[in-house]
């Protein structure tokens, strides 16, 4: 989704009921040998399940269905998702009718008992991890592995219970031994798709705007009071407003959860500043994979995409680490208790850089090894194991193992352009011009750190006139950009730098005092073009104006750095008259 409005407008498709099916003579295909049932319980479980079940081949005589075991207080948003996904979807009521001959789950609850299908269930998450005393009646069992979970009047509900690690079956046999014999490693298939999808990392980056020099910062939030977001609920407005907007790009992924129960619309208002400022946020149903395998830093806290993040060798922080409500014998306690800390409050720039510098891929590893286990086998394992409950129905399993996709690109919901920037430079010493902006964000802007840098459609009352740069950014704009440069050169006279966007590599720059210049890049040989900011542009040209010893220069050109990415740009002054 690329924009707010289309995240909040789900698609029209109609909420498809299944019914049994017709008559064999109205199939295309053969008749199916088997039904199998997917069950979500909650978006995270749901977009889980749906993965899983895409391990099922229909060409092997298996028919898909889906249904919501309802009472969830996060099941908000679930119709919405699949009626968009146009599968079978079954009433709970049906589908407690009907028989099947596998059901699917990746949560558990007591209610599923009433499903006339052997159960298998599957974390949703990495392992299992919470405490959920209101889910588990258990105040140190984590939620997936307590007796009132998996057992009802003696007996254990599923017959299948997927653990990423044999670690999780050390726990469940303190927890609840009669299920034990029903435990199967199965690794992690998620986890295996985000490794598979490793070679796609600069198709995700480009869309997640790591580029040009760019890195990705992805913050990522669980649920609850102790995640980041309810800790730190300031901490993506600070760091989109601390980093340098040419050297990193920063988008948010946050649990299904805090959507179903904040609403998409509640979830967007409290991060709009932060959006305002450039922050990128990863819709609840696809994305949050991509932004792993995109990202640099992350900074997290106790939930699985964080985990996923260090297991995928990312440099990670944590600004929350959940161990009030984690089982403290889990990995996900350990990552928590031994993960890099982020100070909310300091310096976020020097943290990340010094967090980078630091970072030892292996420091984690024992902690990641001991929540993830046969990864790359995971979805052969998973699959074997549920096509061993269709057997009886004739339905054999591939003889081949199944090959994880790529997991989709994401599609970031954005807020609008940056329109107002404090900006800071210097010059290094081969004479290049090092700019770096910082969003600015009313209400939220205390004292500038070096000069203002506006576009025209900034609206506060005081920072246009304030501003040493003003820019104009649309090309194809009503008034020629010559017209356009004399009237706001009368109107806003405090202004050293004015420019206007003539195409993507090319501005027309006036300067104080009347003269005027048109700036084009540079590219180098089997090089692209690079695109030409004109509020980056105006900003490097006024850093170069005010220092005395080089002002004189500037129509053999400059090299503007942000970063560890520069590019040459090249000055024009106008052609003489009569020529």
């Amino acid at each position: 989704m690329s924009s707010v409005s289309s995240l909040l407008s789900r698609p029209a498709t109609w909420f498809h009921r299944a019914g049994r099916p017709g008559p064999s003579r109205w199939n295309t295909w053969e008749p199916p040998r088997a039904d199998v049932l997917g069950v979500a319980r909650t978006l995270t479980s749901a977009t889980r399940v749906v993965d899983v079940m895409h391990l099922l081949r229909s060409e092997d005589g298996i028919e898909k269905y889906y249904t919501v075991n309802p009472g969830s207080a996060f099941a908000d948003g679930l119709d919405s998702y699949l009626s968009g996904l146009g599968i079978n979807v079954l009433s709970w009521e049906e589908a407690t009718r009907r028989s099947f001959d596998l059901a699917v789950s990746c949560s558990v609850h007591p209610t599923m008992r009433r499903l006339r299908a052997p159960l298998m269930v599957l974390p949703h998450g990495a392992g299992y991890n919470r405490l959920v005393t209101e889910s588990t009646g258990e105040a140190a069992v984590p939620a997936g592995l307590s007796r009132r979970e998996l057992m009802w009047r003696g007996k254990v509900v599923p017959k299948a219970i997927g653990v990423s690690h044999r670690e999780q079956i050390d726990r469940l046999a303190e927890s609840c031994p009669e299920a034990v014999p029903y435990a199967v490693p199965v690794g992690d298939w998620c986890f295996q798709r985000i490794t598979a999808s490793m070679a796609h990392r600069d198709r995700y980056r480009s869309r997640l705007g790591a580029v040009d020099g760019r890195r990705l910062v992805v913050v990522h939030s669980t649920w609850s009071e102790h995640s980041l977001l309810g800790r730190h609920p300031e901490l993506p407005l600070r760091l989109v407003t601390s980093l340098p907007a040419d050297e990193f790009a920063v988008a948010a992924v946050l649990h299904p959860n805090v959507w179903a129960r904040h609403t998409p619309a509640g979830v967007l208002e409290r991060l709009g500043a932060a959006m305002d400022a450039g922050l990128m946020i990863i819709p609840p149903q696809e994305g949050w994979r991509a932004a792993v395998v995109a990202g640099d830093w992350v900074v997290g806290d106790h939930g699985s995409t964080s985990f996923y993040s260090a297991a995928a060798d990312r440099v990670t922080l944590l600004a929350a680490t959940g161990l009030d409500e984690l089982d403290p014998l889990s990995p996900a306690a350990a990552f928590g208790r031994g993960a890099p800390r982020l100070d909310p409050e300091g310096d976020l720039l020097a943290q990340l850089l010094d967090a980078a510098g630091r970072h030892d891929p292996a420091a984690l590893r024992p902690v990641v090894d001991g929540q993830l286990r046969s990864v790359d086998t995971s979805g052969e394992v998973t699959r074997a194991r549920m096509y061993a409950f269709l057997a009886g129905r004739g339905v054999r399993p591939p003889s081949q193992a199944p090959r994880p996709l790529p997991v989709p690109p994401p599609e970031p919901v954005r807020g609008p352009s940056v329109t107002a920037y404090d900006v800071t430079g210097a010059h290094d010493p081969r004479g290049a011009v090092e700019v770096r902006r910082r969003p600015l964000v009313a209400g939220h802007h205390t004292r500038a750190l070096g000069f203002y840098a506006v576009t025209t459609e900034e609206t506060h009352p005081h920072w246009p006139h304030a501003a040493e740069v003003l820019a104009r950014t649309v090309a194809d704009a009503e008034v020629a950009a010559l017209d356009w440069i004399a009237d706001a050169a009368s109107r806003y006279e405090n202004l050293n730098v004015l420019v206007a966007r003539l195409d993507e590599t090319r501005c027309l720059v006036r300067l104080r005092g009347g003269g005027q210049l048109e700036a084009r890049t540079e590219r180098a040989w089997g090089a692209r073009r690079p695109p030409l900011d004109p509020v980056l542009l105006g900003s490097a040209v006024n850093i170069r104006l005010t220092d005395p010893e080089r002002s004189a220069d500037l129509a053999d050109g400059l090299t503007l750095r942000t970063g560890e990415w520069s590019v040459r740009v090249a000055f024009t002054p106008p052609a003489p008259s009569g020529r």
